[in-house]
């Protein structure tokens, strides 16, 4: 009798230090699944983790062991246990976009102020606005740099900069420009607030009420609330998410709907992250020199490249003039700040009238700071960090919504910025997402503000403009449990509509 409670107490000590193993190595992969322990990551040591677990050695080495046999760890030799890298296959890529062939007038503005609403709610996981996350800028440094120069020329920072601005600021944006293969002149550049001001001068030199715009489809929403503000018409043209706008559906139709100037992102697009090559840029440009039609190029993200090297800007294959290059600080450095600038070739001395008259001119102080902290080799170092960090991120979303994401789901392949541009399957409306996740403190950008007539009604933009964390994690692990109600809810709605009427 004693022998045998004695082994039924063995046995229930045994079955007890199974479940206890199991239960340490389930916490560590849920840990990893969720995103707190990342690829690359080290493990507390086996005698780290039973302290903190309060179990015993040989219980964290049995843990790890399972999660060396479920391939989520490696142990390293005289090193300790690692998070492994993950296998994966991402989703497939959104296909070209097919846009309507005519002109349409552009109604977005409503729609799109009543999301910008929710989209800068600092109470909110922020996905939605493709803003850079404080946390990733040199605020502290630049805020240096500023009362620094303020104190030595606070006469000069105190004056009205009229334009074309900071002669110092436009000297650092000239020999930056060299990285974009551009050749310009400092006297050639003008100072604006932002670069949704410099992309507004220039669309109000080149065309008037009533032209006919051709834009990217799907395209930023800013640029769309432009043209609507005046009075413009658009023409979208169709958009590979890798390579930017097709250029033989452009040349089709430049002269069927009479298009007066183009509009185009050709580095690293918003929405889509699309880069157009290089040579195919300078196609680009030939084709619209042929017909005299300027083109506005919004540089915004170009210098966001995951590439050690950026790509070139379209203005450096310009001959004529025609090219408008538009840029601004907004996304890599200083967003409160609204330095942008833009080099309008033969239209200066139109954009910079039309400056004057909208502004006077772009406060000075922040023009000196931003000059400074350019010149002082600063902004490079930052840079570099900033590409990095946002290539990590682009790929651990990409990964999540992988995992969490409805079957169907397709995803862009940036290799440059920090937005993805993600195609739902048809029964998600990503209005109704977008409000939806609002309940559940998250916000994203429907597909309906990209587009002058509210089309990719299935897509979304998501930004990773923001340092990665467990909290994002989870943010779109939950996007994935509201889309897969969404899922139920269509196909009970399926079930009744296919029910035969009652007799």
């Amino acid at each position: 009798m004693a022998s045998q409670t004695l082994a039924s107490h063995v046995a229930n000590h045994a079955d007890s230090q199974d479940k206890l193993y199991k239960q340490v190595a389930l916490r560590i992969s849920e840990l990893i699944e969720h995103g707190t322990l990342r690829p690359g990551d080290r493990l507390p040591s086996v005698r780290q983790l039973s302290e903190q677990e309060s179990v015993s050695l040989s219980t964290v080495t049995q843990a790890y062991r399972r999660l060396e046999d479920q391939g989520l760890i490696e142990a390293r030799p005289q090193s300790g246990y690692y998070v492994r890298a993950r296998i994966w296959s991402a989703p497939p890529e959104p296909g070209l976009s097919h846009p309507g062939r005519s002109a349409t007038r552009v109604s977005v503005n409503e729609l799109v102020m009543e999301v910008l609403r929710h989209t800068h709610d600092p109470s909110l996981l922020a996905f939605g606005a493709a803003s850079p996350g404080p946390e990733l800028l040199p605020t502290d440094q630049l805020m240096r740099t500023m009362a620094s120069v303020g104190r030595r020329h606070s006469r000069e920072w105190n004056g009205c900069s009229i334009p074309p601005g900071n002669l110092y600021l436009r000297t650092q944006i000239a020999r930056r420009a060299l990285e974009s293969g551009c050749l310009l002149a400092p006297e050639e550049i003008v100072i604006t607030c932002g670069c949704q001001e410099a992309v507004n001068l220039c669309l109000r030199a080149v065309a008037k009420p009533g032209d006919t715009i051709a834009i990217e489809s799907p395209t930023y929403y800013g640029i769309l609330q432009i043209i609507e503000s005046l009075g413009m018409k658009v023409c979208e043209i169709p958009t590979f998410p890798r390579e930017g706008v097709c250029l033989d559906e452009l040349a089709s139709r430049l002269d069927r709907c009479r298009i007066k100037a183009c509009v185009f992102v050709p580095n690293f697009s918003n929405p889509l992250g699309s880069c157009m090559p290089d040579e195919k840029k300078e196609r680009l440009v030939n084709l619209l020199a042929e017909r005299q039609i300027p083109l506005i190029e919004d540089d915004l993200y170009g210098t966001l490249s995951h590439a050690p090297r950026r790509p070139k800007t379209a203005k450096a294959f310009d001959k004529q003039g025609l090219v408008l290059l538009c840029d601004s600080f907004s996304k890599t450095l200083a967003p409160g700040m609204r330095i942008g600038w833009t080099a309008p070739g033969r239209f200066k001395d139109k954009v910079e009238h039309l400056k004057f008259i909208a502004s006077i001119g772009t406060a000075t102080l922040p023009q000196m700071a931003i000059a400074e902290f350019l010149a002082s080799g600063g902004y490079d170092h930052h840079l570099r960090k900033l590409r990095r960090i946002y290539a990590e991120q682009m790929q651990l979303a990409t990964q999540a919504i992988t995992r969490y994401f409805p079957e169907g789901t397709k995803v862009t392949r940036p290799t440059g910025s920090y937005v993805l541009w993600v195609e739902l399957p048809p029964f998600i409306d990503s209005l109704d997402l977008f409000h939806r996740a609002l309940a559940e403190k998250i916000s994203l950008a429907p597909g309906h503000i990209f587009s002058p007539t509210q089309n990719y009604q299935n897509c979304i933009r998501l930004s990773c403009g923001h340092l990665w964390s467990e909290a994002m994690e989870k943010g779109l692990w939950r996007l994935g449990k509201i889309m897969g109600q969404m899922e139920r809810e269509s196909r009970g709605r399926a079930r009744v509509e296919s029910r035969p009427a009652a007799s």
